[in-house]
């Protein structure tokens, strides 16, 4: 890609299934199971030439630039290949933060398949996938998506699926400051969840069939993410009673829950039924990719 202007969409994600162990590994990660698809609901992030690079956040967060996982994975990867970034680069923000949909990662992801694709470096290279992987658990799905099975540390992409491409969905957030991984992992550690089974909707997805996928979708971390902040209780049961909902569950670590739809206006409805309560709200769909790009 010859172009120096491209953006890069970073779409959010669900867990279909998240299946979290009590053993942990040598790094002191849990080992985790993951089933994660990606949805309509983006960032997106412009590369804009420049002397230097910087990252804007659009709606600005207050975290210094340093941190912030966009600026982080396009230094890793300036280094690990002995490139200059020099890129403005602007994320227009629309995945909330400590929702459990991934955005951090999705941003980071977008950044480091924007930056290969425009300096000719295929994702699949092993530097990529441990950048990757140094940046969050999440983030190696991320680079690739829409439909996979993560193991590891929810780090290590195992399997992909078909996408479930134009699965309804709706999520649902309550208001308040969003639960931390950290803090729903320690209320796990001291009460911990026996695993759900996964094998059934793995089987369901290789075969293609969707229609089994909603009686399988599970999240043992759910309970912890509950203690946490107890309104996302309230909101998987409300989910799991409104029309047209098949199943209804919590996605990663929280605060978010998202339900399985019938049809789209079924979902748009959840969706305007929540903000009337006073909480965030979003109608989407599965989608048939991870992050796309295209010149500006």
């Amino acid at each position: 890609m010859s172009t120096n202007s491209f953006r890069v969409s970073a779409p959010a994600k669900i867990n279909l299934y998240l299946g979290v162990h009590s053993l942990k590994d040598e790094r002191g990660y849990h080992r985790v199971d993951s089933v994660m698809a990606t949805l309509d609901l983006a960032d997106t992030l412009t590369f804009e030439a420049d002397d230097e690079l910087s990252v804007k956040l659009v709606p600005a967060i207050d975290i210094p630039q340093e941190k912030n996982s966009v600026y982080r994975a396009v230094r890793m990867l300036e280094e690990a290949y002995g490139r200059s970034a020099n890129f403005r680069i602007t994320v227009e923000k629309r995945i909330p933060l400590r929702a459990g949909l991934g955005g951090p990662s999705a941003d980071a992801a977008a950044a480091l398949v924007g930056l290969c694709q425009h300096w000719g470096i295929a994702q699949t290279d092993g530097r990529v996938t441990e950048i990757a992987r140094s940046l969050g658990a999440d983030v190696p799905f991320f680079l690739h998506g829409p439909l996979a099975y993560c193991a590891g540390a929810g780090d290590v992409l195992s399997e992909l699926f078909e996408p479930l491409a134009g699965q309804h969905v709706v999520l649902v957030q309550p208001p308040g400051d969003g639960v931390t991984a950290a803090e729903a992992y320690a209320r796990f550690d001291a009460d911990p969840v026996a695993l759900p089974p996964l094998e059934p909707l793995l089987e369901a997805l290789r075969r293609g069939g969707a229609g089994a996928v909603p009686s399988l979708i599970a999240n043992n971390l759910a309970p912890a993410a509950c203690a946490a902040e107890p309104a996302i209780e309230m909101v998987v049961a409300w989910l799991s009673e409104q029309p047209g909902v098949l199943a209804a569950q919590v996605t990663g670590s929280g605060s978010c829950s998202f339900a399985l739809c019938d049809t789209q206006d079924d979902a748009r409805a959840i969706a305007a039924a929540a903000r009337s309560r006073g909480w965030w709200s979003c109608a989407a769909t599965m989608e048939k990719s991870g992050p796309t790009i295209k010149e500006c």
